[in-house]
C-alpha cells in the first residue's frame, strides 16, 4: 500500500474511473459502522455516572473490528491519486479523550504487546487509544462523506493494518480484562484501591453470588 518512504506504491487497480456497485455497497456498511463507532464513543464519553461505559465500550470496540478484519480480508484498495486529498481539518477530539480518562480513572493506564512477533510490552492509556482509533476513522469518513469513496477504502485499509486495528485490538483485551474480574472475580493486576473503582465503573459487585 505504501513504500518505505511513506509514499504510496503505483495502483494495481485504478478506482478513479469509478467503483462497481459491490464495492460501493460494501463502502456504505463499513462508513454505517464507522459513524455508529463515533457516535457511540462521544455518546459513553458524556455519561458521568459511567456505570456502563466499560460494557458498551467492549460491545462498541468488537463490532468495529468485525468492520476492520472485512477491510483486512478483502483486496488491496488503492487510491487513485497519489497525494492524499484535503478535507479539511481534523476534529478536536481531546475534550472527548480528557472525559474518558476522567472516566475509566483507574483502569486508563494498561500494557500490551504491540506486535506479537517482536514482542515489547507497550503502556498506554484507554483514553488515548480510543481517541487515536476515532482519529483514523473519522479522516476516513471524511473522504466518504466528501465523495471519495476510493480514498477513503484505502485509508481505511492502511490505517486498519498500520495503526487502529492493532490498537482496537489491545483495547479490546484491556476492556475484557475487566469485565471478566468483575464477572468472575479473576486474578487480577490491580491492587485493591484500582479494584473498587473497577468495580464503581461497571456498577457491579464482582463478589455477588451467582
Amino acid at each position: 500500500m505504501t513504500d518505505s518512504d511513506g509514499g504510496r506504491l503505483e495502483s494495481v487497480e485504478d478506482l478513479s474511473g469509478g467503483l462497481d456497485s459491490d464495492t460501493e455497497d460494501f463502502a456504505q456498511q463499513i462508513a454505517d459502522q464507522v459513524a455508529s463507532f463515533l457516535l457511540a464513543l462521544r455518546e459513553i464519553s458524556r455519561d458521568e455516572q459511567g456505570g456502563a461505559a466499560i460494557p458498551l465500550l467492549l460491545l462498541e470496540v468488537s463490532q468495529l473490528l468485525l468492520a476492520g478484519a472485512r477491510l483486512g480480508a478483502l483486496q488491496d484498495f488503492q487510491p487513485p491519486t497519489e497525494y492524499q486529498p484535503d478535507v479539511g481539518p481534523e476534529s478536536d477530539l481531546d475534550e472527548m479523550r480528557l472525559r474518558f480518562a476522567q472516566l475509566l480513572d483507574a483502569v486508563d493506564t494498561y500494557s500490551f504487546v504491540f506486535d506479537p512477533y517482536a514482542p515489547e510490552l507497550v503502556d498506554s492509556q484507554l483514553s488515548d487509544d480510543l481517541t487515536s482509533i476515532a482519529t483514523d476513522l473519522e479522516n476516513g469518513l471524511r473522504h466518504f462523506r466528501s465523495g471519495d469513496i476510493a480514498e477513503a477504502l484505502w485509508w481505511w485499509q492502511f490505517s486498519y493494518v498500520s495503526s487502529w486495528g492493532n490498537l482496537a485490538g489491545a483495547v479490546l483485551n484491556a476492556l475484557l480484562s475487566v469485565v471478566a474480574h468483575d464477572r468472575l472475580d479473576a486474578d487480577f493486576t490491580l491492587d485493591d484501591d484500582d479494584v473498587a473503582a473497577a468495580d464503581e465503573i461497571l456498577g457491579g459487585d464482582s463478589t455477588a453470588p451467582r
